[in-house]
């Protein structure tokens, strides 16, 4: 696809009053260092914004990536933005930035921001792309429909020990958390435990009928990130029956995905799960936990504002081609019945055949 070059007029330049911003897009592993160096100095980057990602959505769900590169007259790095395409005749054709998680916008300067953001505008006109989007953690200034249909629930960790963080939680909150302790739950960490999560994991999507991402996913993430993904669960007499896997930036952390098995509900051990991720990041110096993204007013909002949380808007810019102004959902009424049967599916079954599906729902 051509450049697209925007040009203005900065008098920091003093007699250089025609600047130019040059988007390119680019194979982000051959420039692995420069590209996360600099999103790592950037306001609102991710996790998901490490180049490594692009590496996960080609091995893990084959999708075309775009990622762009915005540079100055100078070759000077001054913005990036992570971009997949999803293209499926059943749900649609999407361009996201990123898919299956809550982040990935573009990040740089402001003029880098914008020219970045029209490229994707560009490509996703020429393309006939149903919905382009665009999922920030922060405000952008780009002159497009935003929406803030989710939300993300974040935790200020106290810096003074567990025993301060247990002493932040409400009564009942405190009771929820010891009790699967007192039944003698075992919280375990480690890259030894993405199988049990993935056990865990695949049932509890089974049951809330929606379809699992694989294994080789969380398998993956292990592996391309070993020292900023993070994988628990938490065992009852020899059973996983809680898990959990985040993502550790700068200072915050988020748990990315989190289940628990119904059986055990009684014990309340997604509770003592959470808890021990907030104790375990309290201790690697992390001072903001998230419970990652939900929607307002949801049964999962609820659980994570119950432990003293605050709610972050997200801000998911997007361009549609036609009345289409979200990605598929299990909420969408097109698709209610495909939760109540996927639901009376055996594990196994839904297991095997969820990660076709799911690659297709952004």
């Amino acid at each position: 696809m051509a450049l697209y070059i925007i040009r203005r007029h900065d008098d920091h330049w003093c007699c250089r009053a025609n600047m130019s911003i040059k988007v390119e897009q680019v194979d982000a592993s051959a420039m692995a260092a420069e590209w996360d160096a600099f999103v790592q100095l950037q306001l609102g980057w991710t996790h998901f914004h490490l180049c490594a990602w692009q590496s996960v959505v080609r091995t893990v769900w084959k999708h075309e990536t775009l990622y762009l590169t915005a540079r100055n007259d100078y070759g000077a790095l001054c913005g990036v933005l992570p971009l997949v395409r999803v293209r499926s005749r059943l749900f649609g054709d999407f361009v996201c930035s990123m898919p299956f998680v809550s982040y990935g916008g573009p990040l740089g300067s402001t003029e880098a921001v914008r020219a970045l953001a029209q490229w994707a505008v560009e490509y996703s006109d020429t393309q006939r792309v149903d919905l382009l989007e665009l999922r920030s953690y922060v405000q952008l200034p780009l002159d497009m429909p935003v929406s803030h249909r989710k939300v993300t629930v974040v935790l200020d960790l106290p810096g003074s020990g567990s025993e301060a963080l247990m002493k932040s939680f409400d009564a009942k909150v405190r009771s929820q958390v010891r009790r699967p302790f007192k039944e003698g739950m075992e919280v375990k960490f480690g890259p030894d435990q993405v199988e049990p999560f993935f056990a865990v994991f695949s049932e509890h999507m089974r049951d809330l009928g929606t379809p699992t991402q694989p294994l080789s996913l969380f398998r993956t993430l292990a592996e391309t990130f070993p020292d900023s993904a993070l994988f628990a669960c938490a065992w009852i007499n020899g059973e996983p029956v809680a898990a959990g896997c985040g993502f550790r930036w700068g200072s915050e952390f988020e748990i990315t995905w989190a289940s628990s098995l119904r059986s055990h509900s009684r014990l309340s051990p997604n509770m003592g799960l959470y808890f021990a991720f907030m104790e375990r990041m309290q201790q690697e110096g992390v001072v903001l936990f998230n419970f990652g993204r939900c929607t307002p007013d949801s049964g999962t909002h609820r659980f994570k504002r119950q432990w003293g949380s605050r709610d972050v808007p997200l801000w998911w810019y997007n361009r549609a081609r036609s009345a289409v102004r979200k990605t598929p959902s299990p909420d969408d009424s097109r698709y209610s019945m495909g939760p109540r049967v996927w639901r009376k599916l055996p594990v196994p079954v839904a297991t095997r055949l969820g990660p076709m599906i799911v690659r297709f729902i952004p």
